[in-house]
């Protein structure tokens, strides 16, 4: 099987074309291939698709082989492989299970290749409902942002404000991002009953008027170098808690993504997207090895 290893600011999957490879089980793949010590190591697995709707279509499986609605970093990897070939022009759209999602190279290198990608977003979602999750502000409303409301995880009281930009998203802002424990309460808040279908978890911290630091712990793959969704959900959640004016500059442990949300209600990301390798495996000959080690 074909693959094409890519990161989008340290936040790194395996690319399968299927116009190239066949692919059985997607969600046992993403478990054998994701294995950084067995496998080929990433954050899941990405398989590029055709579309009757759009350019082409992403699907992503976390490392723990549940399926995601949306990468935005996986996304602007996407992106640079289908315009790097000449599958798309400078603007295409790309379905996901997030919906219909617009992207625009907005840096091509010396010798044309896709360098920067620029993704419209899409609308935040910020009913409870839509999120999903069970917290409600104080006064009960239904629909009205969870924003700053208490959560009782992994035995403290966090401020939390809830999240969706097609996947859910918990953001937490602290004074010292460094000092979060990020394994030890990251499960705790993304497998919390608060959130029916788990949640993403972002601790930040403000660095200036419009920059800020984040770390992410990732549903259904643990500590990431950089979450795209995420830096989405923290620009608006800045902009909720009277941080920022929609627009913000976030510095990830794998690089620094541009978000604004702009008076159109959509959200805008720009980032880098590369290549790492590209190669061939045998996932039969993995799930042997995987199974003779673990007897």
């Amino acid at each position: 099987m074909r693959f094409h290893k890519m990161q989008g600011a340290g936040n790194d999957y395996v690319y399968i074309d299927t116009a190239e490879e066949s692919v059985g089980d997607p969600a046992q793949l993403a478990i054998l291939l994701s294995d950084r010590n067995f496998g080929i190591g990433g954050d899941g697995i990405i398989l590029i698709e055709s579309s009757t709707q759009a350019d082409a279509r992403m699907r992503m499986f976390n490392a723990d082989g549940s399926e995601s609605e949306m990468c935005g970093n996986g996304i602007r990897c996407v992106a640079k492989y289908l315009f790097d070939r000449g599958r798309i022009g400078e603007s295409a759209r790309i379905e996901t299970g997030a919906g219909m999602i617009g992207v625009q190279i907005a840096v091509v290198d010396g010798v044309g290749k896709a360098e920067r990608i620029r993704v419209d977003m899409g609308r935040p979602r910020l009913v409870p409902a839509d999120v999903p999750t069970t917290l409600r502000m104080d006064h009960g409303n239904d629909s009205a942002p969870v924003v700053g409301v208490p959560l009782d995880a992994a035995g403290s009281t966090l401020k939390v404000t809830c999240v969706s930009m097609g996947n859910p998203h918990c953001v937490i802002f602290v004074p010292d991002v460094a000092a979060v424990d990020l394994p030890a309460i990251g499960p705790r808040i993304e497998h919390h009953p608060a959130f029916p279908r788990r949640t993403n978890v972002e601790f930040v911290q403000q660095t200036g008027p419009s920059s800020f630091r984040q770390r992410t712990w990732e549903r259904g793959s643990g500590v990431t170098l950089a979450c795209g969704t995420g830096a989405s959900a923290v620009c608006v959640a800045a902009t909720l808690n009277g941080l920022t004016d929609r627009k913000a500059q976030i510095t990830l442990d794998g690089g620094v993504l541009d978000i604004e949300w702009g008076s159109d209600d959509r959200v805008s990301m720009t980032g880098p997207a590369g290549y790492v390798f590209s190669g061939e495996v045998d996932p039969a000959r993995v799930t042997v090895f995987d199974r003779i080690l673990r007897r």
